[in-house]
């Protein structure tokens, strides 16, 4: 079931959902928009337009660290980006990314599929937002380019992302 405003409301005056920091004009009908930090990766040189083997390289390898007030993506670029929020969810609760219709008719993407907040998340979002347009964009920390859904699910999990993740728990 997907929670409306008043149920996300009440669980985050039950403290079962957090959103930190949060402002009241962040909530839909059905979702809380997220705002976009100054945090960024961008993929090192040696890796654009070259053939990389997955089984030999991750992000960690691949990207390194960008801060910036706002960043300029060509047509096709794709960068990673940081939440300012940070989301903590109750086990039996989880959130998808999604895009806001408004950048995403600019053809802005901000997740390829890693859309899914585990139950008992504890941390800031990374997007991973990619230029779709024929045009260069640019990106601003403060704009809220992301929304995230939350449904609870049919019993809580046993493993709860704070405790059992491997690399979200660390942002």
């Amino acid at each position: 079931m997907v929670l409306s405003d008043n149920d996300i409301r009440k669980l985050m005056n039950e403290r079962k959902l957090v959103v930190s920091p949060f402002s009241e004009e962040q909530l839909g009908p059905a979702s809380i928009d997220l705002t976009l930090s100054n945090k960024f990766w961008k993929f090192k040189r040696k890796y654009v337009k070259k053939r990389v083997d997955l089984l030999g390289v991750d992000f960690n390898e691949a990207t390194e660290p960008v801060v910036c007030d706002s960043l300029e993506l060509a047509p096709g670029e794709m960068c990673l980006g940081l939440t300012l929020e940070k989301l903590t969810l109750a086990n039996d609760i989880i959130g998808h990314l999604e895009g806001r219709s408004r950048y995403a008719r600019m053809g802005l993407a901000v997740h390829i599929t890693s859309s899914l907040v585990q139950p008992g998340s504890d941390n800031h979002q990374v997007l991973e937002i990619v230029n779709l347009s024929p045009s260069k964009l640019l990106i601003h920390e403060g704009m809220r380019i992301s929304q995230v859904v939350f449904e609870f699910l049919d019993s809580p999990t046993d493993k709860p992302y704070s405790k059992f993740g491997k690399i979200a728990r660390k942002q």
